[in-house]
């Protein structure tokens, strides 16, 4: 009997013993898991224009005379170089066939009418076919979706992932969708024209009316005036349809997006809606939920096209999307959307543009988004301060009121709709940006975005055509020079650029690099810009601090917004970080810069707080990393 019950005893102990390993395996996983955790980091590309080579840049030039990038362009070793300044995804702008005006007819595509475009190149918004990609960047247009799915094959073999748009609120006014796979039909191909509205149209009808191109003033004509024998200030649209920034008229403004047309996604005209409204708890429940939720329901025949086409381009292997315009668009159709995408596709990065901060919360919890642009908010904040209108006293404020969402909103300084740090417009001086870039970069958990020439201090300077000085164009052929100094005849090493655009690039890539192997940076925030602005001496509104921490690994972030002031600080960590950071009274740890490595500092702890000296020159910048 004795035995009996020790046989059972030793047969428990080991149930529980296996469990605990189990219990054990799951909780190391987590941690394992955990610890890969890293920030993402978006290279933004304007994908004609990164391998362009062709410098001469004639206002409204041809794409013979001006050239194009193709996707060829993207070499191994470019992508090599990409992912070693520090990125992990990218971004290709400008993917999907939209109407540009290059005779394609050869290979079968029709002519799209300057009338309705906007440049010569067209704008990447404007898309005429989402089956299909941008015949400017095939080698043989012919074979331009295999040649894309390469470009898919290769970036995946750099180690990259990549994500490319998809326009939900609008199409090019000459929308065809001539590639639209048997079985599906093209956006309009089954519309009731004679009605403005109804439930699965895809598009807006002003019945009665025809759609005549907007009057032309401040001297603007398309194509700046070159001869075309479709530039006849005549484009066929009867009914003419609603504009896709909402215009009802038949005739926009010049300054409408007048090239393309508003989608329906179920909103009638006076605002009351044809699809069943979320309920606000979804917002905490997951995409699968939401899945189910839409699952049986009858939703807008716009609603379906798109969830078509998205799954379309996850298949060919594309690994997310950035939404154009997303808050024009219902949340409800995010929800739809987004779930189906992550049911496809859990991973899938999925980053869109929403401006209205009332709005970022319902976008991200009931549309299901990942990421969303943080410009109203951190953007526009680290603008005025490098442009001199701004205190950094500022930054700690937008970032207490992100907490709840700050890993969801993604930071830039540029990207294609907004102006070149070095412009004139903007402060004109690449190095102006570097502590901005360092505090865009580190501020948050969320994902970093730079944009294709950033790193090397592109200016935008080119007079384009449609496309103004400041921005590097989306809409004409146009080469870049800076960047095309770097991309050096397509060695891609940076061959011709100077000694400062070299420096700057290498400035870029420490900190991307920095930003995606340390594990501080997906932890805790907590700011010391304030005690430091009460309690160290010479701290003032041109410098910022913030500490970041996770685990075991510390990192104190300073940087100093000033071109032309140095600092001499004692910097202060405040009591809470002492205690958080577990410091020992009256001890003494050393701190390295991580950005350039050869900064040491000793930081003691007296009296309850952190204490240490550090020079801190004009734009110079410090990531502090806490040695044990």
């Amino acid at each position: 009997m004795i035995r009996r019950y020790l046989i059972v005893i030793i047969l428990v102990l080991a149930v529980i013993a296996c469990k605990n390993d189990q219990e054990f395996s799951k909780d190391a996983k987590e941690v394992t898991i955990m610890k890969k955790e890293r920030k993402k980091v978006i290279y933004q590309v304007f994908t004609r224009l990164f391998g362009n080579t062709t410098t001469t840049n004639k206002p409204w030039g041809t794409l013979k005379e001006n050239g194009v990038g193709k996707f060829n362009d993207f070499t191994p070793k470019a992508l090599k170089e990409i992912k070693d300044l520090g990125v992990t995804h990218i971004w290709y702008t400008g993917v999907p066939h939209h109407a540009l005006v290059t005779d394609y007819m050869a290979y079968g595509i029709t002519n799209d009418d300057p009338d309705v475009i906007k440049g010569r190149a067209g704008s990447p918004y404007a898309v005429k076919d989402y089956y299909n990609v941008n015949p400017d960047l095939a080698i043989d247009p012919t074979r331009r979706l295999e040649e894309f799915k390469e470009l898919i094959s290769r970036t995946h073999k750099a180690g990259l992932q990549l994500i490319i748009d998809i326009v939900p609120n609008h199409v090019a006014r000459h929308y065809e969708g001539s590639s639209t796979p048997p079985g599906k039909e093209p956006f309009g191909a089954s519309d009731n024209t004679s009605l403005e509205y109804q439930k699965d149209n895809n598009f807006y009808y002003i019945p009665g009316a025809s759609f005549k191109v907007p009057e032309w003033t401040n001297g603007y004509q398309p194509l700046g005036g070159d001869p075309h024998p479709l530039v006849d200030h005549y484009f066929p649209e009867d009914p003419a349809k609603w504009t896709g920034n909402g215009s009802r008229k038949a005739q926009p403004d010049m300054n409408d997006w007048y090239e393309t047309v508003k989608i329906n996604y179920g909103v009638s005209p006076d605002g009351n809606i044809d699809f069943e409204q979320l309920p606000d708890e979804y917002g905490s429940k997951t995409p699968k939920e939401h899945l189910d939720f839409w699952s049986g329901k009858a939703v807008p025949d716009s609603w379906i096209k798109f969830k078509d086409i998205a799954l379309y381009w996850l298949d060919m292997g594309v690994d997310g999307f950035r939404f154009d315009m997303a808050e024009m668009v219902p949340v409800e159709f995010w929800s739809y959307l987004n779930s189906h995408i992550k049911e496809k596709n859990e991973k899938a990065l999925i980053l869109a543009e929403v401006y209205n901060p009332s709005l970022y919360r319902d976008y991200i919890f009931k549309g299901k988004m990942d990421y969303l642009y943080d410009k109203v908010e951190l953007y526009d904040s680290l603008k005025h301060i490098m442009q001199g209108h701004g205190w950094t006293d500022h930054i700690p404020v937008v970032q207490k009121g992100m907490m709840d969402i700050e890993h969801h909103m993604l930071h830039f300084l540029e990207n294609h709709d907004e102006q070149r740090i070095a412009s004139p417009e903007f402060v004109g001086n690449a190095q102006i940006g570097k502590p901005a870039m360092v505090v865009s970069a580190t501020l948050s958990t969320s994902p970093t975005m730079i944009y294709f020439g950033q790193e090397v201090g592109e200016p935008g300077a080119e007079n384009a055509g449609f496309g103004s000085p400041s921005r590097t164009s989306i809409f004409d052929y146009i080469g870049v020079p800076h960047h095309q100094r770097w991309v050096n005849n397509k060695k891609f090493d940076g061959g011709q650029l100077s000694d400062e655009e070299t420096a700057l690039r290498d400035f870029y890539k420490r900190l991307l690099n920095v930003t995606i192997s340390n594990d501080a940076l997906m932890g805790v925030y907590e700011d010391i810009h304030y005690y430091n602005r009460d309690h160290s001496e010479g701290y003032n509104y041109r410098v910022l601090s913030f500490v970041r921490w996770k685990d075991k690994e510390r990192l104190l972030v300073l940087s100093n917004f000033d071109s032309n002031e140095s600092y001499q600080l004692q910097m202060k960590i405040p009591p809470s970080v002492v205690e958080a950071w577990n410091l020992m009274e009256g001890s003494s740890y050393e701190m390295t810069d991580l950005l350039y490595t050869k900064t040491t500092v000793t930081l003691k702890v007296e009296e309850g707080q952190g204490l240490f000296d550090v020079a801190l020159a004009p734009l110079q910048s410090y990531i502090l990393k806490l040695k044990e």
